[in-house]
């Protein structure tokens, strides 16, 4: 069957997502905080889809006004587990991660939408998480113990993020119809960037601390991550198929783990310097990701 030119919408934002969190990494460096980097990246989600309003309404046939507030939330909690993790821990763990959010969507699928639930997507579950047990495998250290700084921590975000997320996806696929993809997702985003303020009081300094050097990069990467949530949640609104648009967007993982090996030092990433075995069992398990996301949609 012939891959729907839609799709390409999603394989954009999924480099473009890889792009941001590498850019997101660098501006931490500079000591901005997870904090302020998820608010300055919500309130930019929320300007990058303004443009949309001009999609227009949709039928209105069973539109409810908390429907994107709960859409909102939701992703609000996805991004602030999402950021904690990437404050937390290792891009190419974190990233690869978040790609389990596919299997949740596919069984939020069943269950809100409802689809059928067929054994291999199981497989791919257990595929899914072979696949996170390798992307936890860390150096030993001198006295053969194992690494495990900030792992537990990073992996427990990017989960409860994919949770988070997944959950959204799903309701926008079912929601935004009546509101129309030009209406649901512009207010679910207005929402998010509201639920921001919210963050004000743990900042760690002022807004206007943050160091002019920064900037671009905390910039950059926030921005790129908005335009990449447009493009997810207007496939969705406007063409559906939440699981295979989820299905190529999470080929992200792969580029996550290709990039840190190829450029993370561009970035100031010093994950290249866990060696080269280290980031082949990386690969391998956002291999067997992938081939897990590729069960649910064959």
């Amino acid at each position: 069957m012939p891959v729907s030119l839609h799709l390409l919408i999603p394989l954009a934002s999924s480099v473009g997502y890889v792009a941001g969190v590498l850019l997101l990494k660098r501006s931490a460096a500079f000591g901005i905080g997870v904090w302020r980097t998820t608010f300055l990246a919500n309130i930019l989600h929320a300007v990058c889809i303004a443009p949309a309003w001009a999609l227009g309404p949709g039928h209105g046939e069973g539109a409810a006004w908390w429907q994107p507030i709960v859409a909102g939330s939701l992703f609000f909690i996805g991004q602030v587990a999402t950021f904690n993790a990437i404050e937390r821990g290792d891009v190419s763990v974190a990233t690869p991660v978040l790609g389990s959010k596919i299997l949740l969507v596919a069984l939020f699928s069943a269950l809100f939408l409802p689809d059928p639930v067929p054994l291999k997507w199981w497989i791919a579950a257990a595929l899914s998480v072979t696949a996170i047990a390798l992307l936890n495998r860390q150096p030993k250290r001198a006295h053969g113990t194992v690494a495990t700084t900030a792992m537990a921590p990073t992996i427990l975000s990017a989960l409860g993020a994919a949770l988070a997320f997944a959950c959204c996806d799903v309701l926008v696929q079912k929601w935004a119809p009546a509101w129309g993809p030009g209406r649901f997702v512009p207010l679910m985003f207005g929402s998010l960037a509201l639920a921001s303020f919210a963050l004000i009081p743990v900042f760690r300094a002022p807004l206007r601390e943050i160091p002019q050097p920064a900037l671009p990069w905390v910039l950059g990467g926030a921005t790129l991550l908005g335009l990449q949530a447009v493009g997810i949640n207007l496939t969705i609104g406007i063409f559906g198929d939440a699981t295979a648009v989820n299905v190529v967007y999470s080929s992200r993982g792969l580029w996550s783990v290709l990039a840190v090996w190829w450029i993370g030092h561009w970035f100031l990433n010093d994950e290249k310097k866990l060696g080269s075995a280290v980031l082949r069992f990386r690969l391998i398990g956002a291999t067997l990701m992938l081939a897990a996301i590729g069960l649910v949609l064959v």
